[in-house]
């Protein structure tokens, strides 16, 4: 018996032995650089050939003994060394030793170090875009990626924003591109009830972005297939850390002014010029000045009714309308986050207080938001966590650029005319005094009388689940949910009649709620075997979103006290609309790496949509990429001058979905009622083959290092081919219908891009400069003969064998020296088929032309930053280079030689004379459209380099703040949108006017606001 027990004992130690050298530990391996995990980690046992790799959130799990030494390594990095002393948790960090390699991409569905990619990836970290006095990230990566133009259009504070990646892809699709915070696709569409866009991406705080990965060749975004030919914006934001808890505190200060005013005329300047210009007039239709019916008499009666006769002379009154378009505008923005955690649960919790005024007269936007991220380790096996934003945006917005309300268009308002006026106090043309005063609408009457505001309640929430199932094998399931609740409220009420029309006020109300849903729930696989690594990827996602809106209006207050529309007295218009789309997909990737040198790619992803025909309903996006390091092949090894070289080539397809829903469908409308009868329509036509835009492109690209990496960069060739095209095109008046959609036509794009970065000078003085540049030729290649236009005056044109947006129009010759009069080249054929470039003084005998391009032949952005014993220096600048802007809508009422009573630009002083016939100004003639009509006169240079930002910031000394139990103090400066250098003669170069932008009318100024100088201080508290 006693022999017995003694077996039995023995058996269990030797059971226990057995399990304690076989425990098992699990964990994280993070970047020092900014704690995210990484990905391809080699996790071993040492002295033995037990191993695995971290997945694609840099996760582990190894049965290893209860004394085993875990060596984990990873190229870029130095390996780092882990006793195990029976710990169940060990997480790691590893720190940089290569610079630049080790970064962190987000790939879409998973992660890798930069040194290992075959595709194009740009990455934006958070100290790029943090403490930048902007309303939007998006505004913050303006020439920080090569290949990735940015336009904020105006100086509208929360207005949208253009984002171009590679070019334009689509004639009438969208060219903007995917974005995904956290892993959701989020909605980034156009809500307003105006031409005027808004900026979704405005609902989200840009301090609590850790990164933005923009994919941009088709190896990289094919992982998101349909929806990845404008390139895809992954956005990260910001986790927990295991260790003690820090809490961050930072405001700022500052006010805003615009980057540059144009100069009209005053008082006195504007009656010279128009009695000029009136005697003009009077000489070629031979009246006497002093005849009633002259031009003469009618400008000298016009003077009187805009105050010149009751108000005072032209030394007394003159006003600069141009200048009260603008406000003081005042900025300050307060930010608390809190971030910490053990090994187990870290958490980030973050909360914004965001209040600016805009520089336009009216204009301002509140934002308030919170955030709160959790992860935690509930077993060695399982992490599930959430990721959770919430916002309420409140943008009091002004009009669009076309309307007289429009503060901008003060500026054609004649100066003789006072802004107050003196018998009432209030603002001229504000009833009970003569609304017919000034001769347009003035726009400072909106001011307590009118409100355009726009209130977004806006959730972003992530939860998911990761489960280790086996060595080296996980699955990750995700919900994502994107709700978004926007109110626009506009009212108008009687002292405004003269803009709206509606003597007792207006009222409107929209209200608009996207529910947008998506799931994602893929496995990963790493494995290590030999001197080959693979990391497979496979799931499914699918995404539904549903817009529903509701629209009313009313007329007729009972007073001005009176604002909601339950009080008008008539309820003149109302509608509701709901529009869905559904999306299904299935996407793979394998990427495999030999020897750490010889890099392979493969992805696809099957899509599903409801917005295409029966017949097309799911499409396949395959992408194929290498990659060969050279520095790791014996010849290049062991150099001293190349640190680093890798060639890359990449091909692949994606597609473009992002059009109206339904285009595919035969609908009716049900707006066909007769008398008190219901009734509907057939609206569109059906076309059950109808399917994506498909973008094929090819990449070639080169990463290099040089002399331990202080030299880095990249070059890369691309070339986008879009076919398929979406289009809206005439069929035979027999189907009973004008258009239907179809694939019709091709076009593209292709380019280089540049990225250089280089540590000028270590040490205790460092110096370091990042500089990217890109080249984008667009053109369209096939529309089957067809001709788009668009624009002011059908001014823009998609032709074949062009630009998208390319303008079209008569070519201006300049002025007849012997009498003044305008010139444009014929460029008629003669016989022979040669172009007649004689000039005529006859508009119509003039032929239209190409005279130029919206869209840029390069971009480019340079940081330099410096930094010396806790001061830092950075400074951006970025430029736009090649692209045309069309000035006609300004410029055919304020630049046009007196055609009609607008105020001029002061240029216009420069007009033909019997004194001054050396000009390019015609004479100035009333009501004569001597130049104003469009021609290539106001297609203007929009080249311009601007100083970006510049931010100077001091991080107080750590024996100095520690005394105050602080762990940081950082004090900063930053200007934004300081300096500009450009030929444009309009108020700002960056322009898109909001009423008129599209796809094709693009680089259009009418009056539209410029952007703004912003300076502001602040201070970042860490405790």
């Amino acid at each position: 018996m006693r022999k017995l027990v003694q077996i039995s004992f023995l058996l269990l130690m030797t059971a226990w032995g057995a399990y304690a050298q076989n425990q098992v530990v699990s964990g994280r391996v993070t970047s020092s650089d900014d704690g995210s995990g990484l990905p391809g980690v080699s996790v071993s046992v040492k002295g033995s050939t037990q191993g695995t790799l971290t997945d694609a959130t840099g996760t582990y799990r190894l049965n290893v003994g209860t004394n085993a030494t875990i060596v984990f390594s990873f190229i870029g990095f130095t390996t780092t060394e882990e006793s195990v002393n029976n710990r169940s948790t060990i997480n790691v960090v590893l720190k940089t030793d290569v610079r630049n390699l080790n970064e962190v991409v987000v790939t879409g569905y998973g992660q890798q170090i930069k040194r290992d990619l075959t595709g194009n990836i740009a990455k934006v970290k958070a100290a790029d875009i943090q403490d930048q006095p902007v309303t939007t990230f998006d505004q913050a990566l303006q020439g920080k990626a090569a290949g990735v133009q940015i336009n904020a259009g105006s100086g509208k504070l929360g207005q949208g924003i253009q984002v171009r990646v590679r070019g334009q892809s689509s004639v009438s699709a969208s060219n903007q591109p995917l974005y995904v915070v956290d892993g959701t696709p989020v909605t980034t569409d156009n809500l307003s009830f105006n031409s005027a866009a808004t900026n979704p991406l405005a609902d989200i705080n840009p301090q609590d972005i850790e990164s933005v990965d923009i994919l941009k060749d088709a190896s990289a975004g094919a992982i998101y297939g349909a929806r990845a030919a404008n390139g895809v914006v992954l956005i990260t934001t910001k986790k927990g850390k295991a260790g003690r808890t820090n809490i961050t505190f930072g405001a700022q200060y500052g006010s805003s002014k615009p980057t540059r005013k144009l100069q009209f005329l005053n008082t006195e300047q504007y009656v010279n010029f128009y009695n000029k210009a009136a005697a003009n007039s009077d000489r070629i239709e031979g009246l006497d000045p002093a005849d009633p019916d002259s031009y003469s008499s009618y400008m000298k009666g016009f003077y009187e009714t805009q105050g010149l006769g009751t108000y005072g002379t032209p030394q007394q009154v003159s006003t600069n309308w141009g200048d009260l378009a603008y406000q003081d505008a005042p900025y300050q923005q307060y930010d608390l986050n809190l971030n910490g955690g053990n090994e187990k649960t870290t958490f980030y919790m973050s909360g914004q207080i965001l209040d600016q005024k805009g520089i336009l007269l009216g204009n301002a936007l509140k934002r308030y938001s919170g955030r709160l991220n959790l992860d935690h380790q509930v077993s060695s096996r399982l992490r599930v966590g959430i990721n959770m934003g919430l916002t309420r945006t409140f943008n009091q917005r002004i009009s669009a650029d076309n309307q007289f309300d429009n503060p901008m268009q003060m500026v054609a308002l004649p100066p003789m005319t006072p802004s107050i006026d003196p018998t009432t106090g209030l603002p001229v043309g504000t009833p009970p005094g003569d609304i017919s005063i000034p001769t347009y609408y003035n726009p400072m009457i909106n001011i307590g009388n009118a409100y355009f505001n726009t209130t977004v309640y806006r959730t972003l929430t992530n939860v998911f689940g990761q489960l280790q199932i086996a060595k080296g094998l996980s699955f990750r399931t995700e919900f994502g949910l994107d709700v978004l609740n926007q109110q626009e409220e506009l009212y108008y009420n009687s002292k405004t009649q003269r803009n709206f029309g509606a003597p007792q006020g207006i009222g409107q109300n929209r209200y608009v709620r996207v529910e947008n849903y998506t799931t994602n729930n893929f496995f990963t696989y790493n494995l290590l075997f030999g001197r080959s690594v693979l990391d497979l990827t496979a799931g499914m996602s699918y995404q539904q979103s549903q817009q529903k809106t509701n629209f009313t209006e009313g007329r007729d207050f009972p007073s001005d006290a009176y604002r909601q529309i339950i009080s008008a007295a008539r309820k003149t218009d109302g509608s509701s609309t709901q529009t869905d789309y559904r999306f299904l997909s299935y996407f793979a990737r394998a990427n495999y790496k030999f020897s750490d040198r010889y890099l392979v790619g493969l992805s696809a992803r099957v899509d599903g949509s409801s917005r295409f025909g029966l017949n097309s309903r799911y499409g396949f996006f395959p992408a194929a990429s290498a990659g060969w390091v050279l520095s790791e092949e014996d010849f290049l090894k062991n150099s001293t001058t190349i640190s680093f070289l890798k060639l890359r080539a990449s091909y692949g397809q994606t597609g473009n979905a992002e059009i109206q829903n339904f285009p595919q469908l035969g609908l009716f409308t049900g707006d066909a009622s007769y008398g008190t009868l219901p009734g509907q329509r057939p609206s569109q036509l059906a076309n059950p083959d109808l399917k994506w835009e498909t973008t094929n492109q090819f990449d070639v690209g080169v990463d290099f290092g040089i002399l331990n990496n202080r030299i880095n960069g990249e070059i890369d060739y691309y070339n986008k081919q879009t076919s398929g095209l979406l289009l809206s095109v005439n069929v035979p008046g027999t189907t009973g219908f004008a258009t239907q959609f179809r694939n019709v036509g091709s076009l593209e794009n292709k380019g280089f891009e540049f990225v250089l970065n280089t540590e000028n000078l270590t040490g205790a003085f460092r110096w370091t400069t990042n500089l990217n540049a890109a080249t984008n030729t667009n053109k369209i290649t096939n529309l089957q003969g067809q001709i788009i236009e668009g624009g002011i005056n059908a001014m823009s044109r998609a032709v074949e064998g062009q630009p998208l947006g390319v303008f079209f129009t008569q070519e201006y010759a300049g002025v007849d020296p012997a009498n003044g009069d305008a010139l444009w080249y014929k460029n008629t054929k003669n016989a022979d088929g040669s172009i007649d470039r004689s000039t005529t003084n006859v508009y119509g005998q003039a032929q239209r032309v190409v005279v130029g391009s919206p869209l840029p032949k390069w971009t480019a952005g340079m940081t330099n930053t410096f930094s010396y014993k806790g001061f830092t220096l950075s400074v951006l600048f970025n430029g736009v280079f090649g692209n045309k802007i069309n000035f006609y809508g300004v410029g055919r009422y304020s630049s046009a030689n007196g055609r009609y009573e607008d105020n001029q630009t002061v240029d216009q002083l420069a007009a033909w004379t019997p004194q001054n016939t050396n000009t390019n100004v015609p004479e100035a003639r009333l009501y004569y459209n001597n130049g104003a009509q469009s021609s290539s006169r106001f297609i203007l240079d929009g080249s311009f380099v601007r100083l970006r930002s510049a931010t100077l910031s001091y991080n107080l000394p750590k024996a100095l703040i520690n005394r105050v139990k602080l762990t940081n103090v950082r004090l900063f400066v930053t200007g934004q949108n300081l300096l500009t250098f450009t030929n444009y003669t309009g108020w700002d170069p960056e322009v898109n006017a909001d009423y008129i932008v599209s796809n094709i009318a693009q680089g259009y100024d009418f009056y539209t606001a410029p952007q703004a100088r912003t300076i502001t201080g602040g201070i970042n508290i860490g405790f």
